[in-house]
């Protein structure tokens, strides 16, 4: 009697498929509300057993909606998932239910940790702060852009600096102020906000044990910490403190087949956001830590970039980081400098 539901979510609709004792009993849509689906499967599947959807924007909310509602709801990987569905000859959103529901019957399927929504709102709180970031760039870069057509050269400089040297180029020419000096006062008003994001990141930093205890490693500081954290969310949700680096696609692909055997570039699966962090903590690590903040681990990856290269030795130092931060967090121990680089 237990049944088996495959879900394929978009934004607007979501197509159901219910299988049970091999064969499908009943498929149809229904608005892309947890609370509506959650009734649909009440009525039509009583013995619900799993409810399969594949990763996605709205994945998290799906989940923990419908697990709130006592639904079984499993959310699987999307890149596992459309090697089967991709076998169909027509891609409707009604057969990707259905391939849904095959995987969800059969149990071929890789289930997905989900974090909680405290976490995803320390993520969406980094994001906000990049993407202010990015666009004060962008802006910056335009204003310098458009001057230098007409040979007014902006001189390096950042924050009230630039600022200055903007308004001191346009003084006495009105024409250009017109069009420069609004997107200048919208840089201002975007750093502004950033800082503001700034002050609220910081101040979850200082909250956190976590966090405060990631920073005591040279070239942490408090973004690449609270993102480390935030991600890991329960130290005890990977096995090994190892199997983080394969985990945000700092391991090295292989391709095996008869004789063929070889070692490629990384994976760059997982996180990319926290792979660049881990990545400029390495390039820290390595050109910029002081004599008096000497470690084992920086004595290592020095040792590799001679031997590989800068690049290969970050990646190396990246990896090894993602690994040591999750050690701390599982042990509660402060970063041990002598002993860094073996963890």
């Amino acid at each position: 009697m237990d049944q088996y539901i495959g879900l394929d979510i978009s934004l607007k609709d979501t197509a159901i498929s219910i299988r049970q004792d091999g064969k499908r009993i009943w498929r149809g849509k229904c608005p892309s509300d947890p609370k509506l689906l959650a009734e649909m499967i009440r009525k039509h599947a009583p013995h619900a057993k799993r409810v399969v959807f594949e990763t996605g924007p709205l994945s998290t909310w799906f989940y923990h909606a419908l697990t709130a509602e006592g639904v079984p709801a499993i959310c699987i990987e999307a890149r596992h998932a459309q090697k089967v569905l991709d076998e169909t000859l027509n891609k409707t959103d009604a057969n990707d239910a259905d391939g849904l529901a095959h995987l969800a019957e059969a149990g071929f399927y890789k289930a997905v940790r989900l974090k909680a929504f405290d976490s995803m709102l320390t993520r969406t709180l980094v994001a906000a702060r990049n993407q202010l970031l990015t666009i004060s760039t962008q802006l910056s870069n335009q204003i310098r852009g458009l001057m230098k057509t007409f040979g007014l050269i902006v001189p390096k400089g950042k924050g009230r600096i630039f600022d200055g040297n903007i308004r001191q180029l346009l003084d006495g020419n009105d024409g250009l102020g017109k069009i420069i000096l609004p997107l200048l006062e919208a840089w201002r008003d975007i750093r502004r906000r950033a800082a503001d994001l700034d002050r609220q990141l910081l101040a979850a930093a200082r909250e956190s044990q976590e966090t405060k205890l990631l920073m005591t490693i040279p070239g942490i500081g408090a973004v690449t910490a609270i993102s480390y954290v935030a991600a890991i969310e329960d130290p005890e949700n990977f096995r090994t403190s190892r199997s983080v680096g394969a985990w945000l696609g700092l391991t090295t692909r292989r391709y095996q087949s008869g004789e063929v055997d070889y070692d490629g570039h990384i994976s760059r699966r997982g996180d990319n956001h926290l792979r660049g962090l881990l990545y400029e903590a390495a390039t820290v690590l390595l050109t910029r830590t002081s004599a008096r903040n000497e470690n084992s681990l920086r004595s290592w990856g020095l040792k590799l970039r001679e031997r590989l290269g800068f690049k290969r030795a970050a990646v190396a130092v990246a990896r090894k980081l993602a690994v040591i931060m999750h050690s701390m967090l599982k042990t509660g121990e402060v970063f041990n400098a002598l002993a860094g680089a073996t963890a």
